[in-house]
Order: structure tokens, then C-alpha cells, then sequence
């Protein structure tokens, strides 16, 4: 997790599940969610996964220094809570697509949202749910959560659901037409989920809104 201050007195208006692009010399801009909510705005919160070979997370994660000034443009994108719906909520996320998505929940549990909310976390192995307690944590407020893991590995002694996070919801939902789903993480996962669900369980496609975490080029 990447936390960024602004300078003093100036705080950045974004809405949950929006993201920066992270502009650094002499490379293509990084996008990341921020995964706090516009009500918890001391820091933005970024949530970066470490991929080997990738220059950014390279920079992140060997060279950067506390108090180190990044520069960055955003808010950008439409993945945000369409506060003006009543229908039920299902949230998808792959690995840190974990972090629009906590971002948007926080939001509305601190607006007092009561549409029926049931998330969705996928990931390969145990430690791949980063943050495993937080979301766990949201179903005293009355959020439904159903981690799974597609390649769990024998020390994780998982007991919880396997296999593809998207198929986990077909698997529990026989007709989507009366909900709106949100998905983010992986292009893989993002394509099948709307494909599937608008196609075998009636979501409408207006009712399906995704954030495609997408890896630049290595330069």
C-alpha cells in the first residue's frame, strides 16, 4: 500500500472508485484506483502490486523514499457508486481490483447506503487477499463476502470457495436482471463477467459497470 500526501491545505475531490495516473520522467503514466474513500482523505491510498520487471513498481518498491514527491493527474474515470439506484449491489474484484471496489463500499456504508450488498474477492492463493480482515470486517455492517481462490496452495488450508471469482456468482445467481454489478480487476476477468452475466443471466448491460486493471508495457 501506497499512501501520498497532498501538499498542505489542498485536498484532491474525486468520488470512491476513481483513479490517477501516476506521471513519472521518461515513462508512459501509471493508472491506480485509490482505494480510500472521498470521506478519508488525509492520505490517498494506493494499492500497487509488485510485478517483476515492471519499472514503476520497481521505482515503488526499491527506490522511492518516505516524503519522496510524486506527481500525478486525476481524478479520472467513470467507475463510481450510482448513488441514484435502488437495486442490490454485486461487487467482482481480481486481486487489487480490491481497491476501487473498498473504496466504494467505505463510501457507502459512510453515506448509509441500504441496498443489499454482496462482494466477491478473487485472488490465486491465500496471501493474494491482502487485505482479508478489512473485507471480513464489512459483514457486520450487513455485507455479504465470498472470497475465492482459483489456485490455493496447500499450506493456505483453504476451505472457502475455488475456482474463477465470476463463475463463483453464477454459480449463486440464477437471474441478475434486478441488480447492478461492479467489476474490477483483471481484463480477463472484467470480459468474462460481462459477457456471462449479460448474456446467461440477464444483467442489462447498462447495469454493469468495470474498471480494467490493464499492466503498461515494460520501457
Amino acid at each position: 500500500m501506497l499512501s501520498l500526501k497532498l501538499p498542505a491545505n489542498e485536498r484532491l475531490q474525486f468520488l470512491a472508485g476513481q483513479y490517477l495516473d501516476i506521471l513519472l520522467k521518461d515513462q508512459k503514466p501509471r493508472s491506480f484506483s485509490l482505494a480510500n474513500a472521498p470521506h478519508d482523505d488525509e492520505f490517498l491510498e494506493l494499492h500497487i502490486r509488485n510485478i517483476t520487471g515492471g519499472a514503476f513498481t520497481h521505482h515503488v518498491f526499491e527506490v522511492m523514499k518516505e516524503r519522496d514527491i510524486l506527481r500525478f493527474k486525476g481524478p479520472l474515470g467513470t467507475f463510481f457508486l450510482r448513488e441514484d439506484s435502488d437495486k442490490p449491489i454485486i461487487f467482482v474484484a481480481s486481486g487489487t481490483g480490491f481497491a476501487p471496489i473498498k473504496a466504494i463500499i467505505e463510501h457507502a456504508l459512510y453515506i448509509g447506503v441500504k441496498r443489499p450488498m454482496h462482494f466477491y474477492w478473487g485472488a490465486r492463493k491465500l496471501a493474494d487477499l491482502y487485505m482479508l480482515d478489512k473485507a471480513r470486517h464489512w459483514e457486520a455492517s450487513g455485507i455479504k463476502f465470498t472470497p475465492v481462490l482459483s489456485d490455493a496452495l496447500p499450506e493456505d488450508a483453504w476451505q472457502g470457495r475455488t475456482g474463477f471469482v465470476h463463475q463463483a456468482v453464477l454459480d449463486d445467481y440464477s437471474d441478475l436482471s434486478p441488480y447492478e454489478v461492479y467489476t474490477c480487476g483483471a481484463p480477463v476477468v472484467v470480459e468474462a463477467a460481462h459477457r456471462d452475466f449479460t448474456a446467461q443471466r440477464g444483467l442489462p448491460n447498462e447495469a454493469f459497470f468495470s474498471d480494467a486493471f490493464t499492466f503498461a508495457p515494460k520501457n
